[in-house]
């Protein structure tokens, strides 16, 4: 296939939020498709008309958007294939239905809820396939005019896929090479149900994929047991020449222990299995998301895309540009990934090394705000230069910061016993008269002329600069002593410092 010719497409069904697992599938077809100078279409798969969840096609389409994840075509999008909707091309699905029936690759079955439920009861892992179809209310079993009496006396029923045993099937996957599965195993999946007009998932994408000329089918390894339905299906159309490559990508796995990641497991250890906050129209539950969690978009595409592929070097930051040239869908790793929720907030963390502090800034600027605080852009610039390599998330830095801008009315008991000698007092008095009398109170201007009067008392420095931090802060924490009492400025500095020495004598 010619690489101007590639089209992938990431198709959700409107059943609930976007799990992550799926922005990581959408996430390689951008890649794949950016990559190949191809297109990325956008495609609603809403046969399931019981399941549809309102506000779930917007949220996806606002995920995407807040991810930097761009479409080419689809739901709207736009484009010459459409429409994108499955469940606004029922009479297209019709004609290939029929198309089936009248080849004999396919046939009408009546069996009713309770009469398949009966079938199971008396066979031992049943299956509707060629050794049992024949003892079923079929119209492989029945005369036509019986078939069409019940049709036309508007009988519910469905149309089953006519699958021959003895088969060898392969699925030529990019990830996993020759996948041979044989047909014997395969039940005769139901296309199309009478009740709603609609076909099934398998008939809808085929038919879609077919007539959108989708090169290549890029998905979870939790759909490669439908490929070789799907290959069989793209023959009894006689379509495979322009069959897709299939490559289903490794399950994303839970953080500890075996199976799949679960919103269970983000609900018990803390992190967000959606990349936006999910409002449950139904319970009214409210599910955590990255955004809302304060990752940036970046960071989280950047997670996301080591989740089960590597590039082979030790590189680990990316931006979008670089995944796009860098990313091979045959590295995809075949066995699971574990989802190491922890990895997530490093990338955090170093993309907010990443930003420069203006924006870091213009983002802590509201939380300052919101704390009461009215301060300049450019106070909020210097503290955020000087802290932003203590944390993992902007909303982390008030509680590491807030001493900057509110003045300590307490003093933490573990740091006083500590650090508070009971010569602290005298020393303190005597470093405020030396800071009284320093006109240049910048880092510079500071420095110098205090290390030379603790060298000249021969205090020791340890016992100066923890007693003094306690002063200005109220606890052992914070960055160098001088940039605090640089930026607090000469008259915030002795009148914090005159209190401590007043409340802890």
């Amino acid at each position: 296939m010619a690489e101007s010719n590639v089209r992938v497409r990431f198709a959700p069904s409107p059943t609930g939020p976007l799990h992550i697992g799926g922005v990581r599938t959408a996430l390689y077809n951008y890649l794949f498709a950016r990559q190949h100078g191809g297109k990325l279409i956008f495609r609603i798969e809403d046969t399931d008309s019981n399941r549809f969840v309102p506000g779930a096609e917007e949220y996806i389409l606002d995920s995407f958007k807040w991810l930097g994840i761009t479409f080419d075509e689809g739901v709207s999008f736009g484009g010459e294939h459409g429409p994108y909707r499955q469940s606004e091309r029922r009479e297209i699905y019709k004609k290939y239905v029929n198309q089936l029936l009248e080849a004999g690759k396919a046939y009408i079955a009546f069996d009713t809820p309770e009469e398949l439920e009966a079938k199971r009861n008396e066979i031992q892992n049943f299956q509707y396939d060629a050794h049992t179809r024949q003892q079923m209310r079929n119209s492989l079993t029945m005369q036509k005019e019986e078939v069409d009496k019940l049709i036309e006396d508007g009988l519910q029923y469905v149309v089953r896929f006519k699958i021959e045993p003895g088969e060898e099937i392969h699925v030529n996957d990019m990830i996993r090479g020759d996948v041979c599965i044989k047909s014997d195993i395969l039940d005769d999946k139901v296309l199309y149900k009478s009740a709603d007009e609609l076909p099934t998932y398998h008939l809808a994408n085929i038919v879609d994929d077919h007539l959108m000329e989708i090169s290549h089918v890029i998905r979870g390894e939790e759909w490669l047991p439908s490929a070789p339905l799907h290959v069989l299906l793209y023959r009894a159309f006689g379509w495979e020449d322009s069959m897709p490559r299939f490559a289903h990508l490794p399950l994303l796995l839970k953080p500890e222990g075996k199976g799949k990641l679960s919103k269970r497991d983000g609900d018990r250890l803390g992190f967000p299995v959606f990349p936006m906050e999910w409002h449950d129209p139904k319970t009214g539950e409210v599910s955590s998301g990255y955004r809302e969690s304060g990752y940036f978009p970046e960071a989280v595409v950047n997670f996301l895309a080591l989740l089960g592929w590597n590039p082979g070097t030790e590189q680990e930051l990316f931006t979008l540009e670089e995944l796009v040239k860098a990313f091979d869908i045959t590295k995809c790793s075949k066995s699971g990934a574990k989802f190491d929720y922890q990895k997530g907030i490093w990338f955090n963390h170093e993309y907010i090394l990443r930003k420069s502090d203006e924006e870091i800034a213009q983002l802590f600027a509201p939380i300052v705000a919101n704390n009461g605080i009215e301060a300049t852009m450019d106070q909020i610039r210097q503290v955020v230069h000087m802290m932003k390599d203590r944390v993992s998330f902007v909303k982390e830095l008030w509680d590491l910061c807030s001493f900057f801008f509110i003045a300590p009315t307490t003093y933490d008991g573990k740091t006083v016993k500590k650090r508070w000698k009971e010569y602290s007092a005298q020393q303190m008095t005597e470093l405020a008269d030396v800071l009284e009398g320093i006109d240049d109170f910048s880092v510079e201007g500071q420095e110098p002329v205090v290390m030379k009067w603790v060298e000249d008392k021969g205090y020791k420095l340890g016992d100066i600069m923890n007693a003094f931090r306690l002063t200005l802060v109220g606890i052992g924490k914070g960055p160098g002593m001088f940039d605090i009492s640089a930026f607090l400025g000469k008259e915030e500095t002795l009148r914090r410092m005159h209190k401590a020495i007043e409340v802890l004598g």
